[in-house]
């Protein structure tokens, strides 16, 4: 896939995951680099579950496996960047 393609894929499953997370506080160059990033780490945590590599296209599993590595990847941005309350707040 062309650097294009990553950055088309990328938007996509970035914005899917968006979606599901309904975090509207991020940009579009934000969701695009979450895409790209979660479709990396969720390649990654393939290949180690499965024992074989896995090829990225234009495809359904590659779509699912970008948007779950980009869910997990909001998740835990979510939780870093999220205001920490003190004591007296709760």
């Amino acid at each position: 896939m062309s650097w294009i393609g990553w950055i088309v894929f990328g938007a996509l499953a970035g914005w899917v995951a968006n979606l599901v997370v309904r975090d509207g506080r991020r940009g579009c160059l934000t969701t695009v680099v979450t895409g790209i990033l979660g479709a990396v780490l969720g390649g990654f945590v393939y290949r180690l579950a499965a024992h074989r590599p896995w090829t990225f296209g234009w495809d359904w599993p590659s779509f699912g496996v970008a948007v779950l590595g980009s869910l997990a990847l909001l998740v835990v941005v979510s939780l870093v960047t999220r205001p920490q309350r003190s004591r007296r707040d709760r």
